[in-house]
């Protein structure tokens, strides 16, 4: 249990609304994190945990009158979906997701829908138009409105955070769906060759949470951060074949990092975050990627069953159809 000893720990299920009862008591801010983003079928529990449990929490604040100071909603950058992009002749566009049978053949970019020609990706601002392209994205943008709406109905202010990628130590093993560093380090500390999907040219946003950690404090103790919604990321473009080859220095793996030519379905080509506005309010990341990368192997290092998680969530995304084998020839 990573707890600290001055804190109190309430095991509940956000989804109940005696557990937000307990957990309410003698509160003067809510921090909402809880989320529900496997890869099981489970279809209505995305909307239970993600969106109802929201809705469930302003509801008992209502009725109980509870003197709640300040609410913080977790939202994703999965709500912005592929993102926009720039055509240095047609200018930007809001890119569709990318077609299975583009991904079969080996061809990953974004192309200009005009001329087809390779885009660049431009930076995620909070202003752009949302086009979520997944179940968990459509549930994260639904819960943003809820909080909004509800937050402005009963006068609690209210912040909403879209997380880029977050890691850091303590952080679960055992969901590897966004997870490339957790995927990267348990291969690497295992003895094994670290593998990245489609080519490894993806462009990525890591974020420390200790980071992350400092953001929330900020907008919870500043009230310009009231009913606005804020991207929370390190706004660095990363490679994630940049990303394997930083976890295998630190991993000390024998073996150089490849690309297998996988691909998972359903996920951006690129995704980085413009942060200027959370900036703004006196928050800027102090950590590194190597920072980021060395935290968290010091900390899995001391958890070796790792590895065997790893391999059955990945054999689960395989059998499930996350994960797909691209089928131009290697």
């Amino acid at each position: 249990m990573w707890f600290n000893r001055r804190a109190q720990f309430v095991k509940g299920d956000v989804r109940k609304r005696a557990d937000w009862e307990r957990a309410l008591r003698g509160a003067d801010f809510v921090i909402h994190l809880a989320v529900y983003a496997d890869v099981h079928p489970e279809y209505a529990n995305f909307i239970d945990t993600n969106v109802k449990s929201a809705a469930l929490l302003y509801e008992i604040i209502e009725v109980k009158r509870l003197p709640i100071k300040k609410i913080i909603i977790a939202s994703s950058q999965s709500v912005y979906g592929e993102g926009h992009y720039r055509c240095p002749k047609h200018g930007i566009f809001l890119a569709r997701p990318r077609n299975v049978h583009d991904l079969d053949n080996g061809r990953w970019e974004i192309f200009c829908q005009r001329d087809g020609k390779v885009a660049k990706p431009v930076a995620e601002h909070e202003d752009d138009t949302l086009d979520p392209m997944t179940l968990y994205g459509i549930t994260k943008l639904a819960v943003e409105k809820t909080a909004l709406l509800l937050g402005r109905a009963i006068r609690i202010p209210t912040v909403l955070f879209r997380y880029s990628i977050v890691h850091g130590p303590y952080q679960s093993v055992r969901n590897f769906y966004s997870g490339a560093l957790r995927a990267f380090a348990v291969q690497g500390l295992g003895g094994g060759r670290i593998e990245t999907q489609e080519d490894g040219g993806q462009l990525r946003d890591f974020v420390h949470v200790e980071d992350v950690a400092e953001a929330h404090c900020i907008a919870l103790e500043n009230p310009k951060a009231d009913f606005q919604v804020f991207n929370v990321g390190s706004g660095v473009a990363t490679r994630i074949r940049d990303l394997a080859a930083i976890v295998a220095e630190e991993t000390e793996s024998l073996f150089s990092p490849i690309s297998g030519g996988t691909y998972r379905t359903l996920t951006p080509r690129h995704s980085v975050m413009d942060i200027s506005k959370l900036k703004k309010l006196g928050w800027k990341p102090q950590k590194t990627l190597k920072d980021n990368v060395r935290d968290y192997v010091a900390w899995v290092k001391n958890y070796p069953e790792a590895i065997r998680y790893m391999r059955e969530t990945y054999r689960k995304m395989v059998k499930t159809g996350y994960i797909v084998s691209s089928q131009k020839p290697k």
